[in-house]
C-alpha cells in the first residue's frame, strides 16, 4: 500500500524481480516498502550497501537499539515495529515498550541511556545537537568513531523513514500478529496494512548479485 503505483510482485521482471526476490527471501513476502523502489531499484541497491556499511562496526544490540529509538522518534510505524520485534532477542515485550516510552532507569546502563538520548535528539532535530551532547557520550566511554556510528544509524533511519512515509507506505499486515500492547505502542504513525502481503510468482529466478538490492529494513 502506497500513494504511488507500483509493480506488483506477480508482474515483476528483470532487476525489479531480483530486488523483490532478495526482500522475499528475508521476509517471506515482498514488503510494502520494497514495492515503491520498483521505480528506482538502483536506489534500493545503494541504500542496502550503505546500510550494510553503517551496521558493520556495530554489534547487533547497539544497532537495533539506536535504530529502534530513532524510528520511534521519527514516528515511523513500520521501522518501529520491525526493529522492536528484532529487540526481542535482548528484551521482553514490556521492556521494549519501556524503551519506546523512554523509561530506561533500571533497564539500561548509563552508557546505553546516553547513546539513546543522543540518537533521539538527532532524529528529533539534529540542528539542536550540541557539543555537550557529544561530550556526554565521550564521558560515558564512547570513542569518536563510535559516536559517528551512532549518528550515522540515526541519520540513515531518517532518510529511509521519511522516504517511505512521504510515499504513504504502510506497515505490512504480518505485524498485526504482534501482541497488542507492543503493537499499539509501536504503531505511532501510519496504520498497519490489513491486506495480506504479496509474493513473487513461482519460478522467479533468484538474483545473481547483491546489486539487485539486498535486505534493507
Amino acid at each position: 500500500m502506497s500513494f504511488i503505483t507500483t509493480t506488483p510482485p506477480q508482474g515483476a521482471t528483470g532487476t525489479v524481480a531480483a530486488m523483490y526476490r532478495r526482500q522475499q527471501d528475508n521476509w517471506g513476502f515482498v514488503p510494502n516498502y520494497a514495492k515503491v523502489f520498483c521505480h528506482r531499484p538502483e536506489v534500493m541497491a545503494r541504500w542496502a550497501q550503505l546500510l550494510a556499511e553503517i551496521k558493520r562496526p556495530m554489534d547487533k544490540r547497539r544497532f537495533e537499539l539506536v535504530t529502534f529509538v530513532a524510528a520511534h522518534e521519527l514516528r515511523h510505524s513500520a521501522c518501529a515495529l520491525a526493529h522492536g520485534k528484532a529487540l526481542r532477542q535482548f528484551f521482553s515485550d514490556a521492556q521494549i515498550v519501556a524503551i519506546a516510552e523512554d523509561r530506561l532507569d533500571g533497564l539500561l546502563e548509563a552508557p546505553e541511556r546516553a547513546m539513546l538520548a543522543f540518537a533521539r535528539r538527532i532524529a528529533r532535530d539534529a540542528a539542536q545537537v550540541s557539543s555537550e551532547d557529544v561530550a556526554a557520550l565521550q564521558a560515558a566511554g564512547f570513542g569518536d568513531a563510535e559516536i559517528f556510528d551512532i549518528a550515522a544509524v540515526a541519520a540513515g533511519r531518517a532518510f529511509f523513514t521519511k522516504l517511505l512515509d512521504g510515499l504513504g507506505v504502510a506497515p505490512d499486515a504480518p505485524f498485526l500478529a504482534l501482541d497488542e500492547p507492543l503493537r499499539r505502542t509501536l504503531t505511532l504513525g501510519r496504520a498497519i496494512d490489513t491486506q495480506a502481503p504479496a509474493t513473487l510468482r513461482p519460478g522467479t529466478p533468484a538474483p545473481e548479485s547483491a546489486a539487485a538490492g539486498g535486505v534493507s529494513g
